[in-house]
């Protein structure tokens, strides 16, 4: 049989009898034969890659983040499931960066982006990689007005349900620890607590940004734990006129948590706090803490199967052709960082 023959049959390309497929592999299973794995991406015009979008932040340790590391490992689980291999790109927030470059050499087949901010040069970078037809995805994001392929999870909903127990529980005076703004979740998570405070009468029937909320009762960090701590200082003064605080993730209440008790204020005793991702964390802090879960793994594993189902196109029955924005659910998870009020 000719090599053009052997070439077809292990780079799966062109038509082909059954019966001359089989023996090929016959041969090259009685010769020990493996072929030549970057020779095959060439052929194919493949590189077998799924690539991966990662924020750089000096000093910051992502891979141990709960966010990242969930997240990274539904990606890598789906990715091994469909015989493709993964591959990290970092970036640094804030610096011009060009995500097309991976595709053009060729490097990888689609792309998975994470830490993806909502900012006129990163919005003009997404536009280009969806004009180019790249196939790619956004965990965790979201851009109004947009119509990039997305996987993110309620977190509205979720801040809603939140700020619904803290309310059922008998607390009134609820501040809100925000994150980064130019990160979708932050507002998402600010308008599920301001719908459940104006539903309580806590709130005007008018107020949706940050400036219609009492001074005390809004915070912002930038979803670090150290950011948690600063936000001690600020809240301290307040105190007596905060009953309990929701935090838009787990990192910034341990940090808050801790900043606070340095100040004397017992959580669980002295104020109720809930946060948000239910972190490993979240379950050995004193006191443990109640927080919104959110299927990361899910998310990452749903990405990836979703964005190398479009790798080469598709046909309307498969589902590659299609657009998809997706919404997981969210979930309370109550411990003893809240306390009833009698």
């Amino acid at each position: 049989m000719s090599e053009a023959t052997v070439s077809r049959v292990f780079n799966d390309v062109g038509p082909m009898k059954e019966q001359t497929r089989l023996r090929v592999l016959q041969a090259a299973k009685a010769l020990n034969y493996h072929p030549n794995a970057i020779a095959q991406s060439f052929a194919r015009r493949r590189s077998g890659n799924l690539g991966v979008v990662l924020p750089y932040v000096p000093k910051v340790h992502i891979f141990s983040t709960y966010y990242f590391s969930e997240v990274l490992s539904g990606i890598g689980e789906q990715v091994k499931a469909s015989g493709y291999d993964m591959l990290l790109k970092f970036r640094v927030p804030g610096e011009e960066s060009d995500h097309s470059d991976i595709f053009r050499s060729q490097k990888v087949d689609a792309c998975v982006i994470l830490g993806a901010t909502d900012t006129p040069s990163e919005r003009a970078e997404l536009k280009k990689l969806e004009d180019g037809g790249f196939p790619f995805c956004l965990i965790n994001q979201h851009m109004s007005g947009e119509r990039f392929h997305e996987v993110d999870a309620d977190h509205e909903g979720g801040s809603y349900r939140a700020v619904r127990y803290l309310l059922d529980l008998g607390y009134r005076d609820i501040a809100f620890l925000s994150g980064s703004p130019e990160f979708s979740n932050s507002g998402d998570r600010l308008r599920g607590y301001m719908q459940a405070m104006r539903e309580a009468g806590l709130l005007p029937a008018d107020a949706k940004a940050p400036g219609d909320l009492p001074v005390h009762l809004y915070y912002e960090g930038n979803y670090s734990r150290t950011s948690g701590m600063k936000t001690a200082s600020a809240m301290h003064p307040h105190l007596n006129r905060i009953e309990a605080v929701f935090a838009s993730n787990d990192r910034m209440a341990i940090g808050l948590m801790q900043g606070l008790r340095e100040y004397g204020h017992v959580p669980g005793r002295d104020y109720a706090i809930v946060g948000y991702d239910d972190s490993e964390a979240a379950r050995v802090t004193d006191p443990p803490l109640t927080s919104v879960a959110v299927p990361f793994y899910e998310m990452g594993q749903l990405a990836a199967e979703r964005v190398l189902r479009r790798v080469g196109g598709g046909n309307e029955t498969d589902g590659a052709s299609e657009s998809f924005r997706l919404r997981l659910d969210t979930k309370l998870v109550v411990r003893q960082s809240c306390c009833i009020l009698r």
